[in-house]
């Protein structure tokens, strides 16, 4: 059975190797994936998913949030597919080949994804991943942005007046193009899983706590814990109510133990 920790994807934003593994240690068994992101990757490149995988048996999520022309970022997903993570971001927002052609780029061949898309994600959480067997989340709309946002970007009036359409149409895009879910706040998740079904997954950044909501916050569309694995969250990504939290371990296990009393 999946349980709150199973959930809790933490953010290693971080900038060195050493508050990488500092945190990698702190907070193994009180969460189920570690993401690395730009910062971590274009410091330390691919060796840190080693470095990680070797401190842990937890999840890796790979958060490059790949857009490029379709060619290019396939063949990115090929040598992403050689590291044996278990997760990787393309932003949504690109073009439906592009999508297509990232899906295909992770995927060393057909069999490899028909096993990975099985067995990829389970009630437990995520399990050891291979190399080849990447899943593929399409980024719908980063979670700092509003409308504000939206409508200095010169889309159309239906989007800027409703978000949510726009995150619906990118993750109708993405879930055509094979993806294996979407990155989207925990808004949209009830939308998601109900028009695409359980086994898409629906990954949810900005996420605060009640007991960690700053007031300058520069995330936008933020939910608690509780909030989005209610609506159905496969993941929750957490990082800064963690990581600045007196006690870290501690702040993992509040936010594990407020998901557990929802008894999902």
């Amino acid at each position: 059975m999946k349980r709150g920790k199973d959930y809790i994807v933490f953010a290693l934003d971080v900038s060195s190797e050493y508050e990488a593994e500092k945190y990698v240690k702190m907070l193994n068994g009180k969460v189920g994936m570690f993401k690395i992101g730009l910062e971590l990757f274009i410091k330390m490149g691919p060796d840190i998913i080693r470095r990680v995988k070797n401190l842990t048996d937890a999840g890796i999520f790979l958060d490059l949030k790949l857009h490029d022309i379709s060619e290019t970022v396939k063949r990115a997903m090929e040598q992403i597919a050689q590291l044996g993570v278990d997760l990787v971001t393309v932003h949504s927002s690109s073009s439906q080949k592009m999508l297509e052609m990232a899906v295909k780029g992770a995927d060393k061949s057909s069999e490899e994804r028909r096993v990975s898309q099985s067995n990829l994600y389970t009630d437990a959480g995520f399990s050891k991943n291979m190399a080849g067997r990447v899943g593929v989340l399409g980024v719908t709309l980063l979670t700092d942005h509003d409308a504000s946002v939206i409508e200095s970007c010169g889309f159309k009036d239906i989007y800027v007046q409703d978000i949510q359409s726009l995150v619906m149409k990118r993750a109708e895009m993405a879930y055509s193009a094979g993806c294996r879910g979407v990155v989207c706040s925990g808004q949209e998740v009830q939308l998601i899983k109900a028009k695409f079904g359980k086994e898409f997954l629906a990954v949810t950044p900005g996420i605060r706590p009640l007991w960690s909501i700053d007031k300058g916050d520069d995330q936008k569309r933020i939910t608690t814990p509780s909030m989005a694995v209610k609506a159905g969250a496969d993941l929750i990504v957490v990082g800064r109510p963690i990581k600045r939290a007196e006690d870290p371990t501690l702040a993992a296990e509040k936010i594990a133990d407020e998901i557990e009393r929802l008894k999902i």
